[in-house]
């Protein structure tokens, strides 16, 4: 890569950065390509130049932060084997980085969620693949923990990934919100006494 292109990535790279800090401050809707450039005391034609439309910035925004969630929660799980070890993994690492970064930054998931709920569109869309991707890994992943003998026969899936679901909701509630100290600690006591309810 010569020194021109690696400039031009690094910059890309600063432009959606700060989109996707704009997006957790203020919502996906808020992201425009003058916003980010006076960010980065760039051109609104210099973040064009290297994004292209606003719509395709908000995408490389939901597309870049599945990509930082799923390197620090799910990735480093998976050398875990198979089974409860690794869901237990995930879940420690999603309550973790919950409780240490989006209750300070806030969740493009979530808030993202709650944003787009009524609308239709391809930003919904993308946002709705990446979540339900999301979940289906999360389902697989307990369903291995069954198949395992770890998990009860009668498990249910996509139950279970529904009520993490709630467990991690409400952990950021509790600690963006309430600003309560003790919420990690909260969701991770939920999230055994969950596990022990699902234990074969």
């Amino acid at each position: 890569m010569d020194a021109k292109t690696q400039k031009s990535e690094l910059t890309r790279t600063a432009i959606i950065g700060a989109a996707m800090d704009l997006a957790l401050a203020e919502g996906l809707e808020a992201i425009t390509l003058q916003a980010v450039a006076n960010r980065l005391a760039l051109s609104k034609s210099g973040v064009f130049s290297r994004v292209g439309s606003r719509e395709a910035l908000q995408k490389a925004v939901i597309e870049e932060y599945g990509r930082r969630f799923l390197a620090d929660v799910f990735v480093p799980a998976m050398q875990k084997p198979k089974g409860l070890a690794r869901l237990n993994d995930i879940v420690e690492r999603w309550i973790a980085r919950t409780r240490d970064v989006e209750a300070e930054t806030g969740c493009i998931y979530t808030a993202g969620a709650f944003e787009f709920d009524d609308r239709e569109g391809e930003l919904r869309d993308l946002l709705f693949d990446e979540i339900t991707r999301w979940r289906a890994a999360l389902r697989r992943t307990v369903l291995q923990a069954v198949d395992a003998g770890e998990l009860r026969a009668d498990t249910d899936p996509a139950q279970v990934v529904s009520e993490l679901n709630a467990i991690i909701i409400g952990l950021l509630h509790d600690a963006r919100f309430l600003r309560d100290a003790q919420a990690g600690d909260r969701a991770r006591q939920t999230w055994q006494r969950l596990l022990s309810s699902y234990r074969a």
